[in-house]
């Protein structure tokens, strides 16, 4: 009797450890290599102002130069990677790519929940002209941030809990203010946690934004959801509105008069963007019917979340 209780908690024992080994977050560094076309260099001439908009707003850059000159010429890059995994998910974040979370994957069926590019090609969308897509992006105080193209600081940090974090951040020259996002994975959870911290090192009072730009991978069974008490949606600057999700109007001169349901991927065939118009839930997700995955993102809409946007790109 001693001997068969012996074994049997031998056994739970030995299922204990072996559950807690396969729960455990890893943090490793390592170089990935990467397709990459290489931008010419930046403009030597400080630009203080330009007279043109940039989404809404004014184009003041300096002190960080200008990076227009694009080119064909692709090589292979190696960058340096932080990847983060547990049972159920695996992240890598580029520190030398503005910090960008570079790809999300769903261990459990291969399902990239984070839209994972396999070039790198930039083009001239940014603040400083280049701009990359793909991963999430982390934009402050401005979106599509100044630096998005640049290399940032990075920190790990492993905490009692199990969990495990990257911390990825700059001095913004611009408004002179810190800004850092947390990313961290924990035991045995299938999401990723992203903290942000600004610290305004000035004696003045500061304004800033803050988003966090997803991409995904679309396709024709794609569906954006808004939370159900959204009823309306709102170009940049509020320029115009929308019925949401199905529209009835003529919307920044696409034509959805005969009613379209816009939170499918498919039904808008030019790029555009709708944000979501006075919502009180926490929530906003993409759901891919075809593969029966997707992707939700969750935060405090009275700090954390109180704007959601669909951003159709060609």
């Amino acid at each position: 009797m001693r001997k068969a209780l012996k074994i049997f908690f031998t056994i739970i024992f030995l299922v204990f450890f072996i559950s807690n080994l396969f729960s455990q977050v890893k943090i490793t560094e390592t170089n990935i290599t990467i397709p990459t076309y290489q931008v010419g260099a930046p403009e030597t001439t400080p630009l203080f102002y330009t007279p043109e908009g940039y989404q809404g707003a004014q184009l003041r850059i300096y002190p960080y130069p200008y990076i227009g000159k694009l080119t064909n010429n692709k090589l292979d890059k190696i960058y340096k990677a932080v990847i983060l995994e547990n049972e159920y998910i695996k992240i890598c974040v580029l520190p030398e790519l503005g910090g960008r979370l570079y790809y999300a994957q769903d261990k459990t069926n291969g399902y990239d929940f984070i839209y994972r590019n396999t070039v790198i090609k930039p083009a001239l969308i940014g603040m400083t002209g280049a701009w990359i897509s793909g991963g999430v992006e982390w934009n402050v105080p401005h979106h599509h941030r100044a630096s998005t193209f640049m290399p940032v600081e990075y920190k790990t940090e492993e905490h009692a809990d199990g969990s495990k974090t990257v911390w990825v951040g700059e001095y913004e020259k611009r408004s002179q203010t810190r800004w850092v996002v947390g990313i961290s994975l924990y035991p045995g959870k299938s999401y990723v946690e992203a903290s942000m911290r600004y610290i305004n090192v000035t004696p003045v009072v500061n304004s800033f934004l803050f988003w966090a730009n997803a991409a995904v991978h679309a396709n024709e069974n794609y569906q954006v959801v808004f939370p159900p008490d959204v009823e309306k949606a709102v170009f940049h600057s509020k320029v115009d509105f929308t019925d949401f999700p199905v529209s009835h109007q003529k919307y920044v001169g696409i034509d959805f008069t005969k009613g379209v349901d816009v939170s499918w991927w498919k039904n808008t065939t030019s790029p555009t963007s709708f944000f979501a118009w006075n919502t009180e839930k926490d929530f906003m997700a993409g759901i891919d019917h075809g593969k029966k995955a997707g992707t939700a993102i969750v935060g405090n809409h009275h700090e954390f979340l109180p704007g959601r946007n669909l951003e159709l790109g060609e």
